[in-house]
């Protein structure tokens, strides 16, 4: 029987994440060398080579990408072990890993902490800003417990809550308050700033101005809302932004805000996570703290128009 340990896979599935044992080593929070150790332990174990080393950068080998599946199996189930043990707890404790959208996390994220902080005392949240790919990604890999996502995911393993719905506005110069809402056909027209690839808010975009077939003729891409809005304050373009941002990305830009006439584009934002976890039951109650902490979010901006006007 090979003596295989739990520590040498953990800091093999890091290597095999980041390609570079500097990197790896950090993630892990080891010494280089004592991670190159463990990894050369391994492999003297199994008698065959993992990766292949380069000068900056290292590969797996043939086998080593079958044996990282594989390892990331048992890595899993290591940790759903002890998810299983959390669960059978009244209260949420311990780890509770969280991915969230860049469209959502500046925005909602500071309400939803605050809330599960002061509701469950022996939580210690840790929070993954990334797009959504790379969330459903380590939702597989069992590197996060549940994702805060636009749906639907419509992955066959995931479990998926929908919370609320938020539509979109309309984000242009300042000088074009008060000038009528163009409409979708006009849209395809102008200078159009979009986040750049990989952003499931550009595809609703996109589909919502028609622009799948046919390309405009000036599309920009911006790697942030708040990039995209202080564009459209220096007279490059338009944009749209989600309802929930306006509050925060619009407040330092020579902007004006305008909602679309009917259909109004808009987005489901909802809870996903494995069908498996043993968590289930309690990330069902988180969810309910994520739809309340929305409801709040928006009860403040409301406020806050009103104020305004």
């Amino acid at each position: 029987m090979m003596n295989l340990t739990l520590k040498q896979l953990r800091y093999f599935d890091a290597l095999a994440r980041h390609g570079h044992f500097g990197r790896a080593a950090d993630a892990c929070a080891i010494s280089q060398p004592a991670l190159s150790m463990q990894i050369k332990e391994l492999e003297e174990t199994l008698a065959t080579e993992l990766f292949e080393r380069g000068a900056r950068q290292v590969r797996l080998t043939g086998f080593g990408e079958e044996f990282a599946v594989r390892a990331r199996d048992i890595l899993r189930s290591v940790n759903e072990l002890g998810d299983l043990a959390r669960a059978s707890q009244e209260q949420l404790v311990g780890r509770l890993r969280i991915g969230v959208i860049p469209t959502i996390a500046p925005y909602l994220l500071p309400t939803i902490i605050g809330n599960l902080t002061r509701m469950h005392e022996g939580l210690d949240i840790h929070v993954r800003e990334t797009q959504t790919a790379k969330l459903i990604q380590e939702l597989a890999d069992g590197r996060l417990d549940t994702a805060i996502v636009a749906l639907p995911v419509s992955e066959p393993w995931l479990t998926e809550v929908a919370l609320f719905a938020e539509e979109f506005v309309l984000v242009r110069p300042g000088e074009d308050e008060g000038k009528p809402v163009p409409d979708r056909e006009m849209l395809r027209e102008m200078r159009l700033l979009l986040l750049e690839e990989g952003h499931c808010f550009r595809d609703q975009a996109l589909s919502f101005c028609n622009l799948r077939s046919a390309l405009p003729r000036e599309l920009l891409d911006g790697s942030s809302l708040s990039t995209l809005v202080q564009m459209v304050g220096a007279g490059i373009g338009v944009t749209l932004i989600p309802e929930m941002a306006v509050a925060v990305e619009t407040r330092s830009a020579s902007v004006s805000v305008a909602r679309f006439n009917s259909p109004q584009p808009s987005r489901t934002i909802g809870m996903v996570w494995r069908k498996t976890s043993p968590l289930a039951m309690q990330l069902i109650q988180i969810s309910e703290v994520v739809r309340q902490s929305a409801d709040t979010l928006r009860e403040q901006h409301s406020r806050s128009a009103d104020i305004r006007q």
